[in-house]
């Protein structure tokens, strides 16, 4: 790859991005332009301007994103119950397509012939950025600092930081416990104390959520609001998209809500222990399970959930740009017509569960399930020929066995 003339750099402002900002100057003599995205990680984002206008930059960009990143991005993942392998709700991998698009879009503007991110080698994320970026724009370059350098250790990155004259945080000279990502939806905990998976993770990793004991003794009841499958309010209240993740970050928190302890599948290969805690989402989740167990039929809901891993696992892979994914999406929502209503949920040490729920939208029919005399809306003499039918098959097959036995 030629030496890039301008690179749009994905900037946090913390120590490893601030020395591929400096690394990319003194390499490739190009010119940098930063962009920050504020997606909710409760950081104060001005030092990240300030910190790169003094290394230097062309031009800052620091953007609020917190709408459109739940509204566009969690809330059509949210309407699949996307998990992947399971467990894991994507809060790093569906904030990577938003950061890169801007990224791209960012270097149109500028004209800029380069991007660069601060992902190592070794992760998911070098894959997602990379993929997102070539499906918006196939003629952009791409830098990765990290499968590049020389910097492979600890004591190299502060020796070219205190050459450059780039501050380092004092906790930064030491081994830092743990590495951590956050954003609106999750924070992402790895490394150090945690890469022995026969090791309990320590309480004090948790950055957003109270060890479970600690929550309160009494029980919160909350109740979320929807319109075609996404959270509009809590308690009556009407919220945009990001206030109501803020909202439910917060009770889900106090009351111990969302963590998970998981080693998962990397797409690269190997397999990595993170703690996350998602407790907004883990609460969001579980409503919108609720009210779609009244809105949505057997077969969409069925439907739905055969091919919610394979979605998942595209988001988690990188390819929410694919045309894969966009054509899950389009028979996800879809399915999400008449998914409107209220969820009212029992929030209780860790657990969110769902206790009500009840739409103008609904197909439960109290009148055809009632123990009581149902007054002729169902016939129960129809099993009989259901039965018959459905046993058909069956009957056949154990005649056939039958007559091989023995």
């Amino acid at each position: 790859m030629s030496a890039p003339k301008k690179v749009v750099l994905a900037y946090s402002g913390g120590l490893d991005t601030s020395i591929i900002l400096k690394w990319l100057q003194v390499e490739y003599g190009c010119e940098v332009v930063t962009f920050t995205a504020d997606l909710g990680q409760g950081e104060e984002l001005e030092p990240a301007r300030k910190k790169a206008e003094m290394l230097g930059v062309s031009k800052v960009y620091i953007e609020d994103l917190r709408e459109e990143f739940v509204r566009d991005f969690v809330f059509p993942m949210f309407r699949a119950n996307a998990l992947y392998e399971g467990l894991y709700l994507l809060g790093t991998s569906i904030a990577r397509p938003l950061i890169s698009k801007r990224l791209v879009e960012i270097a149109a503007a500028e004209g800029a012939d380069a991007v660069a991110h601060g992902a190592t080698g070794k992760g998911n994320d070098q894959v997602r950025f990379e993929l997102a970026c070539y499906a918006l724009n196939p003629e952009i370059k791409v830098i990765a600092p990290w499968r590049l350098w020389d910097l492979t250790s600890r004591t190299r990155l502060i020796d070219f930081a205190e050459k450059n004259q780039i501050p380092i945080a004092k906790d930064k000279r030491g081994e830092a416990p743990f590495s951590v990502d956050a954003n609106l939806l999750h924070t992402s905990s790895e490394g150090k104390v945690l890469e022995n998976p026969a090791d309990e993770a320590p309480d004090y990793v948790l950055q957003r959520t109270v060890p479970v004991e600690q929550a309160p003794d009494a029980p919160e009841f909350i109740e979320i609001g929807f319109e075609k499958g996404d959270a509009v309010s809590i308690n009556g209240e009407a919220m945009s998209p990001a206030t109501i993740l803020t909202k439910l970050n917060e009770l889900g928190g106090k009351h111990g809500i969302g963590v998970l302890d998981l080693v998962e599948n990397r797409f690269v290969g190997m397999k990595s222990r993170g703690i996350y805690e998602t407790p907004g989402g883990t609460v969001l989740l579980e409503a919108h399970r609720g009210i779609e167990q009244i809105t949505l039929d057997s077969g969409s809901g069925h439907l739905k959930d055969s091919i919610m891993p394979r979605y998942a696992e595209l988001i988690y892979n990188g390819f929410w740009f694919s045309p894969e994914r966009e054509m899950l999406q389009a028979l996800i929502d879809k399915s999400q017509e008449h998914v409107t209503g209220t969820v009212r949920l029992k929030l209780y040490k860790g657990v969110a569960r769902t206790v009500a729920r009840w739409s103008e939208h609904s197909l439960y029919s109290e009148a055809h399930v009632t123990f009581e005399d149902d007054a002729g809306a169902y016939n129960q003499e129809d099993a009989k020929g259901f039965i018959q039918l459905n046993a058909l098959r069956l009957k056949l097959l154990a005649a056939r066995n039958r007559r091989f036995q023995g």
